[in-house]
Parts: structure tokens; C-alpha cells; sequence
């Protein structure tokens, strides 16, 4: 089974989710997210002095490879879901997010010993993450 993805559409998702990061991670959870991380002031300035390039790197390539992966989550939803479009993308993520990410984030969670407000925090953007990657890649595609 072969399937076409669109470079332009997995880069766009791509871009997505990294302003979809810089936001949830800054203006709209970052403050609690970095209490309940144990981060302060001091040691997030600690992490930009030591330059966040390579950071940013690293989570590109990671973001590349969960749309180049979802992407193929989109023939499944078509074939079995018997969805198109942006209908398509938004089950895909959510599938994807239900069977793999949510799991994850919930073992990291009862593990961890952190309050359950992080786990909402993180596991909603990835539910956000997928999602939109889905509809893009669906739609633009």
C-alpha cells in the first residue's frame, strides 16, 4: 500500500506544533508547568545561556518523524473510520494520542509523582499536537 505525503503539508504541521509549543509552554501553561517541573527563573536562563539550539533541533526532527508517522494514520481513518478531510486528521490524532500518547504520559505521571495538573498540561498538548498535525496533513495533504 503506497501513500503520498505531501512534504509541504508535514512541514507546515511541523511548524505548527512548534508555535503551538511555544505558546502552551509559555504564555498559556508555562508558569505552572515550570512550578510543577521544579524549574525556576534562574535555572530556565541557566538553560538559554547554555543556547537551546540543539534543543530545538532535536524536537524538529522528533516532530518530522510523529507527522511523517501520522500521516499514515490518515489512510487507516479513511479506510476503516470511512472519514475524509479534516474530519480524518482530527481521528487520527485522537487515536494516536488515546492508544500512545495519553499511556505514556500517564505512566511518566503515576511514576513520577507529580500532580495530576501536569499530566493534563502535557497530555493535552500532545492531544492538541496530534490533532492539529492531523487535520493539516489531512487537509493539505
Amino acid at each position: 500500500m503506497g501513500i503520498n505525503i505531501s512534504v509541504m503539508s508535514m512541514i507546515g504541521a511541523v511548524v505548527a506544533n512548534v508555535v503551538l509549543g511555544f505558546l502552551w509552554y509559555g504564555p498559556l501553561f508555562g508558569k505552572p508547568w515550570m512550578k510543577m517541573m521544579g524549574f525556576d527563573a534562574q535555572s530556565m536562563d541557566k538553560s538559554k545561556q547554555k543556547g537551546m539550539g540543539k534543543t530545538y533541533a532535536i524536537m524538529i526532527v522528533g516532530s518530522f518523524v510523529t507527522v511523517y508517522v501520522l500521516a499514515f494514520s490518515l489512510v487507516f481513518a479513511e479506510a476503516y473510520l470511512h472519514v475524509t478531510g479534516w474530519q480524518a486528521g482530527l481521528q487520527a490524532g485522537f487515536w494516536n494520542w488515546l492508544g500512545f500518547m495519553a499511556p505514556v504520559h500517564m505512566g511518566d505521571q503515576l511514576w513520577g509523582g507529580k500532580p495530576w495538573k501536569l499530566f493534563l498540561i502535557t497530555a493535552c498538548y500532545s492531544l492538541v499536537s496530534l490533532m492539529l498535525s492531523g487535520v493539516i496533513l489531512a487537509v493539505w495533504g
